[in-house]
């Protein structure tokens, strides 16, 4: 049994001279397709079972991963070579690794889950929304692909944690292209969270979803695009949620902050900034892994501390990073469960789980109506960040001009810039709504992670540079 050989893990490596072990067993089992212009291309099905070891040695990490673990003299040998690793390495590293202190528990949580998906239930709900995009004569193309993933993850340690978490996501990714005299356009959108179906049929209907994408491609085709200018811009939730992800989000990190991850992935241009105004009182961010549904949702991180709400800024001022039980001492901070890898073959890092702006009190409407002369920034595309995550540019589905205080033509192919400080001191409104947005591709780390998260806010009122591409 999985959870048997990792227990026996811990035991190995204390038996060897670690000062600390934890490891990870995980299943996870994966089932989904991909269906364009009404024909599936493909369906795609996944079993992984394995271990993911870390042990803590003379201040130096080692790890080992194994798959589908049968032999324990496999096993054994394994560990022995990463605690070799880690004695090797200890020899060189000026900053010897400590771990702030956590408290240990032992638990077993599953994440809600109403309807169960089948392959069936939802080849069909793609089928019908594949029907709902191609009703309109200029869409060339439909392309729905949708997943559903079952994971049981068993965390234990040397300081005594046992902790079980089981949780379902379920994922759709849809996108609409119209097309007409040499031109085409593209609106896209994912739809899901953590839980069963009602992810996509009930709390984010994707049928629904998948007529609003057709009929704004469709409408692209007329569009006109943006003159540039640097002028009064509100952004939608799901736009947010990618502007939150990439310029408050990242930066958060400890890891980054430290310059630990600036060879592959880039820093933090408020290091060391801690308790500064970076921003207008209309800023407040927080990261929170306990908001229900979303695809950053866990109870523990991948170092068995409790999930806890991190304020990250508050009022404009600076007043957090997300910490691991390593960084958290090298802050003189406590730990606040930012630790988690994509699977159990590759080492934890901090990540986001779901970082948000905070609701204000503005009805967006209302926010809208206040403005003389700007855009309505719809939907987020593709974005482009510096290292430091100091000046960004991310595209939107599609924008519309407001002309006092009314919405007004459609835009195309637009493109939202500026630089960090002097966006968030801009920042003037935040609506009365609130919506968490899917992310499902966040890369970082050497080798590369790719990281499922939550991000979003609300409406949110500033300045920055529009134009088209």
């Amino acid at each position: 049994m999985l959870q048997d050989f990792a227990d026996k893990a811990v035991q190995i490596a204390l038996q060897n001279g670690v000062k600390y072990c934890d490891v990870r067993a995980e299943i996870v089992k994966s089932n989904g397709f991909l269906l364009e212009n009404g024909q599936i291309e493909h369906f795609s099905s996944k079993f992984e079972n394995g271990l993911g070891i870390r042990v803590l040695a003379d201040g130096a990490w080692g790890f080992y991963s194994m798959s589908n673990p049968r032999s324990m003299d496999k096993l054994k040998e394994g560990i022995s070579g990463a605690i070799k690793n880690a004695f090797y390495y200890a020899q060189t590293k000026k900053q010897k690794v400590k771990l702030a202190e956590t408290r240990t528990y032992v638990d077993t949580t599953d994440c809600s889950v109403i309807e169960k998906p089948t392959i069936e239930e939802m080849t069909k709900l793609a089928i019908e929304c594949d029907t709902t995009i191609r009703k309109r004569k200029r869409i060339i193309k439909s392309s729905i692909h949708m997943h559903h993933d079952e994971s049981c993850k068993y965390f234990v340690n040397s300081d005594g944690a046992k902790i079980v978490q089981n949780h379902d996501d379920i994922i759709a990714h849809l996108s609409a292209t119209a097309y007409e005299s040499g031109l085409s356009e593209t609106v896209s959108t994912t739809e899901g969270g953590r839980g069963g179906m009602e992810m996509i049929t009930k709390k984010n209907n994707v049928l629904s979803v998948a007529g609003d994408i057709s009929e704004n491609a469709d409408k692209l085709i007329d569009a006109k695009p943006a003159k540039e200018e640097k002028t009064t811009v509100v952004m939608d939730p799901d736009f947010v949620a990618l502007l939150t992800h990439e310029i408050l989000g990242h930066p958060s990190e400890a890891d980054r902050v430290l310059g630990k991850e600036m060879a592959w992935a880039g820093g933090a241009w408020w290091s060391g900034k801690l308790g500064t105004k970076i921003g207008s009182a209309e800023l407040n961010v927080i990261d929170d892994p306990m908001i229900p549904s979303s695809l950053g949702w866990y109870k523990y991180d991948d170092e068995g501390v409790i999930s806890s709400r991190k304020s990250l800024i508050t009022d404009g001022v600076l007043v957090g990073h997300m910490q691991s039980r390593e960084t958290a001492c090298i802050f003189d901070t406590e730990p606040n469960s930012a630790m988690r890898s994509t699977g159990y073959s590759f080492m934890p890092l901090i990540r986001m789980a779901c970082t948000c702006i905070s609701p204000g009190n503005w009805d967006p409407d209302e926010m809208i109506h206040d403005v003389k002369s700007g855009y309505v920034i719809c939907g987020m595309k593709v974005p482009s960040i510096d290292m430091m995550r100091y000046n960004w540019s991310i595209s939107c589905q599609y924008a519309q001009k407001i002309e006092n205080g009314e919405r007004t033509e459609l835009l195309r192919d637009v493109i939202v810039m500026g630089n960090a400080p002097e966006f968030f001191n801009s920042i003037d409104a935040r609506g009365n709504d609130f919506t968490i947005r899917p992310i499902t591709n966040c890369g970082k780390g050497d080798p590369m992670q790719i990281m499922r998260m939550g991000n979003g806010g609300p409406h949110i009122r500033g300045v920055a540079t529009v134009k088209s591409v």
